[in-house]
């Protein structure tokens, strides 16, 4: 039992002798804390631009207004990576003694140019330009269209047809201008109405006025 218990005080000392080594050593490696805003040359904020300490697996990323904060050691260097902009490296001193710094990046932006590419339908000119030459245009498309539909199947489809809801919609609103048009009048005759001329011959032709 009293070896037991020895054995488990053993233990004990020994856990807690590591745990204050290792305290020791990070304090002796000088951890500071960076934090700061990244910028573009118009000053504007620059959102999600990575930041890696070079040589590590440590890094961040900025937030939504260009803000970062990350933990290095003096003599790190700051590698700063964004699209559309320049990569920039960023040295901290190695005579930092403070805990906590400051700073602002300013990011120029990267215009690339590229060649220019020229896009073919044809391997060469000379085929390009015989397909051209070669290309039949004596009927144009609405007259192709016209001679595949038979007129009498575009009349009887457009009078079989519904009208949509613009239609409908412009009816409507003619017949309630007409209305208050004549109001507080007798209906205005359609003696000189084309349209009811038409209507009234094709009518008479048909047999429609005859008396029951």
């Amino acid at each position: 039992m009293k070896q037991l218990l020895f054995f488990t005080l053993f233990c004990i000392s020994l856990n807690l002798f590591s745990q204050t080594a290792t305290v020791k050593k990070a304090a002796s490696e000088n951890y500071i804390q960076i934090s700061g805003v990244v910028l573009d040359d118009s000053l504007q904020p620059l959102p999600f631009v990575s930041i890696m300490l070079k040589g590590t697996r440590s890094g961040t990323v900025s937030d939504f207004y260009g803000f970062f904060t990350i933990v290095a050691r003096p003599g790190d260097e700051m590698q700063f990576f964004s699209i559309n902009h320049k990569n920039k490296v960023y040295n901290l001193s190695d005579t930092l003694t403070g805990k906590h710094y400051s700073i602002i990046q300013i990011l120029t932006k990267d215009t690339i140019q590229l060649p220019e590419v020229s896009v073919f339908p044809w391997p060469s000119k000379e085929q390009f330009k015989r397909a051209i030459l070669d290309l039949d245009l004596s009927d144009t498309d609405i007259e192709r269209a016209y001679t595949n539909m038979d007129n009498e199947d575009v009349r009887q489809s457009i009078k079989g047809g519904s009208m949509d809801a613009a239609a409908n919609y412009r009816v409507r609103m003619q017949q309630q201008y007409t209305r208050l048009y004549q109001a507080g009048q007798y209906p205005s005759v359609s003696l000189l109405n084309p349209v009811a001329w038409a209507q009234f011959i094709d009518a008479w032709r048909k047999g429609k006025l005859k008396i029951k």
